[in-house]
């Protein structure tokens, strides 16, 4: 599988995917984006300590889920000890702790652990991925390099299509991610001005997905109770009565 070494070979690449498995394997082979190529693979090299017996994944991290989603759950980018270490997004840290706990109890994840790409975790009715796929440095990437990483999004949103009804978006950086992805795989213009985000928002289009606004599940908004397992709940039985998820 040819590598994307370039914006244009992102797009390139993205557009040939024909199902998400292709997809997957395009994501975990690009290096367009320099700086954040450096900082996963360094972080890979020298780990840390609780991890230092363990091989890091190093690499952009795919979507995780089912191809026929009735919900997405859009985040900003792997964690560099989580997904960066294991290779499945939202998996070994605190933040896929709380979220997959969420998913369990609202009946859209068979366990409520992730510590693992083989750990034996499955979803249901639900895909989850990021705007942007590798690690960035203080979890800040930079536009460019959202732009960059914006195909590889677009791409999977259009193949599960069929199927998604609505999207949960962990905070403000996905909120504004998704607009652009309306407009480019649904031919929506997004609303002007856009709708503020806020845990809870909610918008809603006559030819898209419904969009809901959710804390991210990040340890600063857990540890300090402004987001709480409660007020995820509320989200994830919003998101399952929109999608028409029993």
């Amino acid at each position: 599988m040819a590598e994307a070494r370039t914006p244009d070979e992102v797009v390139a690449r993205a557009v040939r995917a024909t199902d998400l498995v292709d997809l997957d394997g395009a994501v975990a082979d690009c290096f367009a984006c320099p700086r954040l190529v450096a900082w996963r693979e360094e972080v890979a090299r020298t780990r840390r300590a609780a991890f230092r017996d363990q091989t890091y994944w190093g690499r952009p991290v795919p979507g995780f889920g089912v191809a026929d989603a009735r919900i997405g759950i859009l985040g900003l980018a792997p964690a560099a000890h989580g997904g960066n270490r294991t290779g499945r997004i939202f998996t070994g840290d605190r933040s896929g702790d709380v979220l997959f706990a969420a998913l369990h109890r609202a009946g859209l994840a068979n366990q409520p652990t992730s510590v693992a790409a083989d750990d034996g975790l499955a979803l249901r009715d639900t895909r989850i991925f990021a705007a942007v796929r590798c690690a960035p440095p203080d979890n800040r990437p930079t536009p460019a390099e959202r732009d960059t990483c914006a195909p590889w999004l677009r791409r999977e949103v259009a193949l599960i299509r069929p199927t998604l009804r609505v999207v949960v978006a962990l905070g403000a950086f996905a909120w504004a991610a998704w607009w652009p992805t309306l407009r480019e795989v649904y031919g929506v213009r997004p609303p002007s001005p856009r709708p503020a985000f806020g845990h809870g928002a909610h918008w809603s289009g006559t030819a898209a997905p419904a969009l809901l606004g959710c804390y991210h599940v990040s340890q600063q908004n857990t540890f300090t109770g402004r987001l709480t397992p409660g007020m995820l709940d509320d989200v994830f039985a919003r998101a399952k009565q929109l999608a028409g998820v029993d």
